[in-house]
């Protein structure tokens, strides 16, 4: 996601320019049937309406496992650029060859085309049957100051399979924010993926002629940082509101679709989570525990409201009705459903013995009661858990020891079955579950972090510090940093800010120490005086990636990002 200035909103220019793509559909000549990839349909809904794709279209499909029973002499597949899509599509153009059916296919892939999609249609033999075209769906704006790139498979194609291919979408997705937006003043950068894209985004702008140059820049500064060096916010538990709908109902796009147990009907209704709701804009990231209080607060409010028609004269009843009464009606349908998602909510977590959970991750956030934390995880252990309880012993204590790294391993396989094997290599593979080796206790990694924060050599610190992000040093840096202070008096509700928090994978943060101010559901919080922003960036890798665009001068040389006033 990226975070863009409240004052001038994303959504017009982003929508604007999305729209402006989905011509390539409005402007294919004739009837035809189009096909859609089914993570492609929530972000088309934000974009275009119905109308907009059912322009000379007589029926849509979703693209699946089966044939689908199209009359139509032209098919338009909108697609991601995926090998089994492609093998799907040559298994319709090679069943219309064998029967003698003549008919014109089209492929527009999104964001962009890649080369072994067009030698998986080489090798079917259709590559010369097809014309290919690519719809740039770079970024997809959810909100007034949150813009998604919605890639997927980003995540595990990069880090699991070590696949660069998406590194060029994500370039030109700075590209086109650079383009609306203005120039950037400085970009910062940690890890690997964020060096290759940053780099590829400076070639792309020294060989276009960019529109955002010489306009008063909208976003000050970019920050690109690597998924892999922090695991630990994206595994613990979410506790504010939007966090928790999250994890019960699965937010798509910025929209959610509540069921039965929340509307009470027998009807699925889907709903829109953005600063247009007035209800959800103030609790979206407000701690659970007060969600409910404040429900209650604003449902008498709102019945007072009500209750004012009752000593109205015909005129003032007519201005009521006129101008107040569709609001209420509205903001009543919204509040009733905020009351029923919190129900859900509450009883899905009371099954699962939310508190207690929490209580166990607290304890390995601050290094304690190590020995009980895994006795608890072994006993809770899930395959269907969203954010796997196994895996956040590890990232908070170094690695498991072997011993308990063996017994974790044999109960989970049998428990689920030895299919689990390769989950269990692939989470090794990218650091999540590790088994601790000589010389990885916590007290020598602790050394290692302390090394890089007074070593600033040029080009040495990025290194180390990805060579320590694998095995995930949070104890070690959360101490530095000092993120977590100990469990006192005020409780859970209060104390575990730290274990919701959610790093976005592109964005600008500005979050002052002990306070919550990120658009993102519980940002990352210092509750207690920490380093200053100089010494945070520059144990995170440090250094900030100089930019050097077309009409910008660049700094003379790279350094620590003294200008920020927070981390």
């Amino acid at each position: 996601s990226a975070s863009a200035g409240r004052n001038e909103e994303p959504r017009p220019k982003l929508l604007h320019e999305e729209q402006r793509e989905l011509g390539l559909l409005t402007g294919l000549p004739g009837r035809k049937d189009l096909f859609i990839e089914p993570d492609l349909m929530s972000p088309l809904d934000r974009i275009a309406n119905v109308s907009v794709l059912k322009h000379e279209v007589d029926k849509l499909y979703r693209v699946e496992n089966r044939p689908a029973p199209s009359a139509s002499d032209q098919l338009c597949f909108l697609v991601r650029p995926r090998v089994r899509t492609m093998r799907y599509i040559a298994d319709i153009v090679n069943a219309d060859k064998m029967s003698g059916r003549s008919r014109k296919y089209k492929i527009i892939f999104s964001p962009q085309k890649f080369y072994a999609c067009e030698m998986v249609l080489e090798e079917e033999g259709v590559f010369g049957d097809v014309t290919c075209d690519e719809w740039s769906f770079y970024l997809l704006p959810l909100d007034e100051d949150i813009i998604s790139m919605e890639l997927p498979e980003f995540f595990r194609d990069y880090f699991l399979e070590g696949d660069h291919r998406w590194i060029n979408s994500v370039a030109r997705a700075l590209q086109l924010l650079n383009s609306l937006y203005g120039p950037f003043s400085r970009a910062y950068g940690i890890g690997r993926c964020a060096k290759m894209s940053y780099e590829l985004w400076r070639d792309l702008e020294e060989e276009s002629e960019s529109d955002g140059q010489g306009r008063k820049p909208e976003i000050g500064n970019i920050f690109l940082m690597d998924r892999d060096t922090d695991y630990v916010t994206a595994l613990c538990s979410q506790v504010v509101y939007e966090g928790l709908v999250d994890d019960t109902f699965r937010i798509k796009c910025g929209s959610v679709d509540f069921g039965p147990e929340v509307t009470s009907s027998d009807k699925s209704i889907k709903v829109l989570l953005n600063a247009q709701d007035k209800i959800f804009s103030q609790i979206r990231n407000e701690h659970f525990s007060s969600v409910f209080g404040f429900l209650s607060q604003k449902s008498r409010n709102l019945q007072a409201q009500y209750d004012r028609r009752q000593g109205m004269d015909i005129k003032q009843m007519k201005n009521f009705v006129s101008q107040e009464l569709k609001g209420l009606k509205q903001e009543h349908r919204l509040l009733s459903l905020h009351i029923g998602a919190c129900e859900s909510i509450m009883k899905k977590k009371t099954k699962q013995d939310f508190q207690e959970m929490i209580k166990v991750e607290h304890a390995l956030l601050e290094g304690f009661d190590i020995r009980e934390s895994t006795s608890f995880i072994e006993e809770h252990i899930d395959p269907c858990s969203r954010h796997p309880l196994q895996c956040r012993c590890p990232l908070l204590r170094a690695c498991l020891i072997p011993k308990d790294y063996r017994s974790l391993k044999t109960q989970y396989l049998q428990s689920y079955g030895p299919e689990h094997l390769l989950t269990f290599h692939n989470l090794k593979r990218i650091g999540l579950l590790t088994e601790q080796t000589a010389g990885e206790t916590l007290t020598a990694v602790e050394s290692r972090v302390s090394k890089l924060v007074t070593d600033r050599a040029a080009g040495k610190i990025t290194d180390a510090f990805n060579s320590l992000a694998k095995k995930s040093n949070f104890r070690a840096i959360s101490k530095k940093l000092s993120l977590v202070r100990p469990l006192g008096a005020a409780g859970l509700a209060e104390e575990l800010c730290p274990a919701c928090a959610r790093l976005p994978r592109l964005y600008t943060l500005s979050c002052q120490p002990g306070t919550s101010t990120a658009r993102e559901p519980g940002c990352c919080w210092v509750p207690q005086p920490a380093l200053p922003a100089t010494a945070a960036l520059t144990l995170l890798q440090g250094q900030s990636l100089p930019l050097a665009l077309p009409g910008t001068q660049p700094d003379a040389e790279p350094g620590p990002a003294a200008p920020l006033p927070s981390l």
